[in-house]
């Protein structure tokens, strides 16, 4: 029953955004449809983001570009319901809950906490999520290639390609690095899968993994501080870790330990380069994945999960030089400067 009632709201989605789309292609020529003033209906979007910092801000942003590409016009035939947990997973759970009893045709969940949320409380429309590393193991969805439910996204896991290459770029700037310091919160999935990759790459490049764990960003500055003696800092994406960058990198000055990212909001932040994620484009894509929802009818359940296909290489010379490193003429010729 659940699923006959879910493929007819999707139908009737489907119906909305298709004359949405229409009116937008006629552009004024009112007179051909029997008049300018007809009323078209909005389709809603419930967006829950876990908190504020810049490639979530990015990744929400991009999904909604995605809507205003595509013809709609936000107030008029798309209304976007933006919520924020402020990092609090109670928060989170409290805006799921209140999506599943809204009048929402689809949730965007931005980060795994929020994800998690949403696919508990929502069942019966709908729900996309973005910037989760490892959905399968989130339990967002049976397998990435059929997710099998309501849920699917994209996800923000860093290629192993990708992940080597940041790994590269620490030997680089830092070539006799021997020990990697690395702080995550021990509450998301998302960071530990990170963990075990970022170990398994560094054990090829004969460096040692040093990890501290935090659970609120008020922790981050000692955590920082008890890495010891680590040559280089790296930060996967992790939420609560980024929301908090600037402890980390203010530690990381004082200490002059090179600060390397996962994705280019933390480089915009304070560390000193990445090749990674662009937030925007994976935002993007979960929006065109949304439209094909909403306008095609596709079904979430046989909607594969979807992997970035956007890399940005970004420097931040400042940031650079306030942890006494010089970035290489080469990676600078290459790169997007920030800072």
């Amino acid at each position: 029953m659940r699923q006959t009632s879910f493929r007819r709201a999707l139908a009737a989605v489907s119906l909305t955004a298709a004359a949405a789309l229409a009116l937008s292609a006629c552009s004024g020529s009112s007179d051909s449809t029997g008049g300018g003033d007809a009323a078209v209906e909005k389709v809603t979007i419930g967006i829950s983001q876990l908190l504020q910092h810049p490639a979530l801000d990015s990744a929400t942003e991009g999904f909604k570009q995605a809507f205003i590409d595509a013809g709609y016009v936000e107030g008029e035939t798309v209304e976007f319901d933006l919520q924020n947990a402020n990092g609090e997973q109670s928060t989170a759970v409290s805006i799921a809950q209140s999506f599943a009893s809204s009048d929402a045709d689809l949730v965007l969940a931005v980060a795994t906490p929020a994800a998690q949320a949403a696919a508990q409380a929502i069942t019966d429309k709908p729900v996309l999520f973005t910037a989760v590393t490892d959905a399968v193991t989130a339990d967002l969805v049976a397998s990435n290639a059929k997710p099998g439910g309501n849920v699917t996204g994209t996800s923000d896991a860093v290629p192993d390609d990708a992940l080597q290459a940041q790994f590269e770029l620490i030997k680089q700037l830092v070539p006799d690095a021997a020990k990697v310091g690395i702080v995550y919160a021990s509450g998301e999935v998302n960071s530990e899968v990170q963990i075990a990759a970022a170990e398994k790459v560094a054990a090829g490049l004969d460096l040692e993994i040093v990890t501290k764990t935090v659970t609120t960003e008020g922790d981050i500055p000692q955590a920082t501080e008890s890495l010891g003696d680590v040559d280089a800092i790296y930060v996967p994406t992790d939420n609560l870790v980024v929301g908090g960058i600037s402890s980390l990198v203010q530690v990381a000055e004082e200490k002059q330990i090179p600060v390397i990212g996962a994705e280019s909001g933390t480089v915009e932040g304070g560390a000193i380069a990445t090749l990674g994620i662009d937030y925007t484009e994976l935002g993007r894509q979960t929006g065109e994945m949304a439209l094909r929802i909403l306008e095609k009818g596709e079904d979430p359940a046989d909607t594969p999960v979807e992997f970035a296909t956007e890399l940005a290489y970004v420097v931040n010379p400042g940031a650079a030089e306030r942890m006494g490193v010089e970035i290489p003429q080469e990676i600078l010729d290459q790169a997007t400067t920030v800072g």
